[in-house]
């Protein structure tokens, strides 16, 4: 076993760390205390979270703490981006594996995790912030705290909310955009956490994500430029996509979570009228098409609960109409 030196002796797990910094944040109703003994590793968290609402849920914020540490290079990567996140689990642990030197171990009911990240992911920090450091807060935070994990998007007013659902390249995002733009509160575009028994849903209104061709949508041409200024992230899919940040911008980042009062499925099928865009779904296709839109929810502890209270809820399609400020005057009608 290969060991580390310390002025005592040898320490061969790093049990003995330096000076370790903190950073906390209160993060989807959860405060997430950040150490490490690298300010870089916590740059990369600020990045992530600085100037994000403090979002309280309807049950006592619960604390989690997240170690992270930054090793040396062992050999040189020569791909061009780093191996595929493999997940794994046992003895109650759950783990996110690139490779030797960038891995997430977590432990959901201690509410702890350790991040690993070797020194040339800091020339590449979209992988280590979005892989490791969002893979471990989303996971701990809904494991802990019961909350139902969906791939969708949250825009709402006062207090009230409208979960945007559907498939990957249906628009959710650029509607997202166009709410946000025309005065509605931002939640999240990407990933929406939701108390499963009183339907309040939270987020990490950080950034948004936008393919090139969707700018298409767009008349505005501070948006566009604003946009194209941006950072631009390749998916692992090898889409990539501006993105955007939506802090200090004086947008409407909701302040609190909101209260689901809708369910949309975004759809890429064009309204037969273009003054009726949303169609009301039944209950029973709902519950279908959402366990098919959300395979990884769906075997969380909270779903049964979800989709109860879900079908109690206004269930629509919303189909494209003669642009994004129609659809988005439709979603408004259902805020009251």
């Amino acid at each position: 076993m290969a060991q580390n030196a310390t002025r005592g002796g040898f320490d061969p797990f790093n049990e003995i760390p330096a000076r370790l910094l903190r950073v906390r944040k209160q993060l989807l109703g959860g405060r997430f205390c950040f150490e490490s003994e690298s300010r870089a590793l916590l740059k990369l968290v600020d990045m992530a979270y600085a100037g994000l609402p403090r979002h309280q849920l309807s049950t006592p914020p619960a604390d989690f703490r997240i170690r992270l540490r930054l090793v040396p290079r062992e050999s040189p990567m020569t791909a061009d981006e780093p191996p595929m996140l493999k997940t794994q689990s046992g003895a109650g642990l759950l783990c996110g594996v690139m490779d030797a030197q960038n891995y997430a171990i977590l432990y959901p009911d201690q509410r702890k995790a350790l991040i690993v990240v070797s020194d040339d992911m800091l020339d590449r920090p979209y992988y280590p912030r979005y892989e490791l450091i969002e893979f471990a807060v989303f996971t701990l935070a809904a494991r802990a705290m019961g909350l139902v994990p969906l791939h969708g998007a949250c825009i709402g007013r006062r207090g009230r909310g409208l979960l945007l659902l559907g498939a990957s390249g249906a628009g959710k995002s650029t509607l997202a955009l166009h709410g946000l733009l025309q005065g509605l509160e931002f939640l999240a575009e990407d990933a929406v956490f939701v108390e499963p028994h009183s339907l309040l849903a939270t987020g990490t209104a950080n950034f948004l994500h936008l393919r090139a061709d969707s700018l298409q949508a767009f008349t505005s041409a501070a948006t566009i430029a604003w946009a194209q200024q941006s950072a631009v992230i390749r998916r692992r899919s090898g889409v990539q996509k501006f993105e955007l940040d939506l802090r200090g911008r004086n947008h409407r980042l909701a302040a609190a979570p909101l209260k689901l009062v809708a369910a949309i499925f975004v759809s890429s099928a064009q309204a037969s009228d273009a003054q009726d865009l949303l169609q009301p779904l039944a209950t029973a296709a709902v519950v279908e098409r959402l366990t098919a839109d959300q395979p990884y929810a769906a075997t969380q502890p909270g779903w049964r609960s979800f989709v109860r209270q879900l079908s109690r809820m206004n269930l629509f399609e919303l189909r494209r109409g003669q642009g994004p400020q129609a659809a988005v005057a439709a979603l408004s009608g259902l805020l009251g």
